[in-house]
């Protein structure tokens, strides 16, 4: 867009009325899919709904999923804003879940607090050191983050089948997998923390590092917003040679940028691997890297649009597992609707900003000319 067009085109507009078009958009045609495989679009979404929010145990899954897309989403947000696209989430993750499981394991941990925080660090550690790699491929080397990123959750999962085929797998156990963790590992669940209890009144998945995801979108948007390392950060992502010429290190702001990227994809594996399955399992990224990279699209690279849109995502994720629970719909048309809000929140977002546009200009245009 030129100026006079950002002059057209309100903030609030870009940052509100486009990604809720992009749904309304991706909703009509999952309606038509549906409609042509013979199915009610009123009755999925019925159905999605009432699974996902109608229920205290709905909630309970809608939010657990939702913080580990915020974490996932962060991270890829952070990179962005350097114009590094981080495609290794779902690497960074099952890394961090290693890092967690080898804390977990390490010592009998008399409170949860404890191992909470310890197993913070670890992830954190483990999803950034994956992520440094790529970072100083493309510093030093020029290689293309996109690809080494890619190519390195490749390398992850198989090296996480290694490990729990080969060496972390306890004697005498057949599935690959690490050892459960101790008690004092288990982290209280939502329905387990007074006030909560009187909403979530039987056990869920949702638990403490919910707060946690929360806290680091605050975090994300103080160092992107309001510290030093930030400006630098946005500068080289907005012009890396006037970044230069203005005296920012840029094999720093890579590197820096990556490891906090990663950091972040790896504390995703506390709310699954820690909270929720209590050891270290095969798939324990879930997907949830891939789907943090339309949650930051959709979230228009802003933390607080990141919670919002792993919300949404969390909800999908509820919901279709719900349809193929209780409709003759495929489970599959979760992908489906996933795939479409990310085409038009994506690929076509250009698109419905440049329809905007017009209409703003010609409302601007008539406004001008009554006057």
């Amino acid at each position: 867009m030129d100026e006079t067009s950002n002059a057209m085109f309100p903030r609030w507009a870009d940052l509100i009325l486009v990604p809720l078009i992009s749904l309304l958009l991706a909703a009509i045609i999952s309606a038509l899919v549906l409609l042509a495989i013979g199915q009610s679009p009123v009755e999925a979404i019925n159905v999605m709904v009432d699974g996902a929010l109608g229920s205290s145990y709905g909630w309970g899954y809608t939010l657990y999923y939702t913080t580990s897309f915020i974490f996932t989403g962060l991270a890829v947000t952070i990179a962005f804003h350097a114009s590094l696209f981080n495609i290794g989430g779902e690497g960074q993750a099952q890394l961090g879940g290693l890092g967690v499981a080898l804390v977990c394991l390490a010592f009998p941990w008399p409170h949860w607090s404890l191992a909470l925080l310890a197993a913070t660090l670890g992830a954190a550690a483990f999803g950034a050191a994956w992520a440094a790699v790529p970072a100083y491929l493309q510093a030093k080397r020029g290689s293309h983050i996109v690809i080494t990123t890619i190519m390195f959750n490749y390398i992850a999962s198989a090296l996480i089948v290694y490990l729990l085929v080969d060496v972390l797998r306890p004697a005498g156990q057949m599935d690959p997998a690490t050892a459960r963790f101790p008690e004092g590992a288990k982290l209280p669940t939502l329905d387990m923390i007074p006030g909560f209890n009187l909403i979530f009144l039987k056990p869920v998945p949702a638990n403490v590092t919910l707060f946690i995801a929360l806290a680091m979108a605050v975090v994300v948007w103080a160092i992107l917003w309001r510290t030093r390392l930030g400006y630098q950060i946005r500068a080289f992502g907005k012009s890396e040679p006037a970044a230069k010429y203005a005296g920012i290190n840029p094999t720093k702001i890579i590197l820096v940028t990556m490891i906090l990227s990663g950091a972040l994809a790896g504390m995703m594996s506390i709310n699954n691997v820690m909270g929720e399955a209590e050891r270290l399992l095969q798939n324990s990224a879930e997907g949830a890297g891939f789907i943090g990279i339309a949650v930051a699209l959709m979230g228009r690279n802003h933390p607080f649009g990141v919670v919002l849109a792993a919300f949404l995502f969390g909800f999908l994720y509820q919901g279709g597992a719900e349809l193929g629970l209780w409709t003759s719909i495929p489970i599959e048309m979760r992908i489906v609707v996933q795939g479409l809000v990310i085409l038009f929140t994506g690929a076509l977002d250009m698109m419905v900003r440049m329809l905007l546009t017009k209409a703003f200009g010609l409302f601007q245009s008539r406004k001008l000319g009554a006057v």
